[in-house]
């Protein structure tokens, strides 16, 4: 009779250890999140990373007042003047106020009237995505006057007289 001599069956079981590069260890820290074999980066609250700045400007001009805010998923961006919210041209195809992919805020021209100053005011950028909200620092837009003040101004000195004109502009 002939014997068989017993098979062996050999399981080799292969691990894979995967390790950054050492010039990229200690990078982003914290922001990378390990779901199954798959790396993805991890949602946080929007920030504000660059605030308006203020603003003087002549009516009738254009102007931009800068806001950029970061976050995941990727922040909306609204503006306020004096606690109002400002209507753009996403709200009115009329509106003379755009919002820009940047987030920042651009007007076509500066509003501006004897009993009507819809343009000058104190505003602020939020930015909002659902883990929370940041808001910008204040940033005030004011319109240049194009008006010249004249002023007499009467000194005396003695018995004489000097007149002097001072112009304000």
């Amino acid at each position: 009779m002939f014997l068989l001599s017993p098979v062996r069956l050999t399981l080799f079981l292969l691990v894979f250890l995967v390790v950054p590069h050492p010039s990229l260890q200690g990078r982003n820290k914290g922001r990378w999140n390990k779901g199954g074999s798959r790396l993805r980066q991890e949602d946080s609250p929007p920030r504000i990373v660059e605030h308006p700045s203020d603003l003087i400007v002549s009516k009738g001009e254009p102007a931009t007042l800068n806001c950029k805010a970061e976050g995941r998923p990727t922040p909306t961006v609204e503006w306020y003047k004096d606690g109002e919210r400002v209507e753009t041209d996403k709200d009115d195809s009329r509106s003379h106020r755009m919002l820009l992919p940047s987030g920042s805020l651009f007007f076509l021209r500066i509003v501006h009237g004897r009993r009507s100053k819809p343009d000058e005011g104190a505003y602020v950028c939020v930015a909002r995505n659902y883990l929370g909200e940041a808001v910008s620092r204040n940033a005030s837009l004011e319109v240049a006057c194009k008006y010249a003040i004249s002023l007499i101004i009467v000194l005396r000195h003695s018995n004489k007289q000097c007149w002097r004109t001072v112009i304000f502009s």
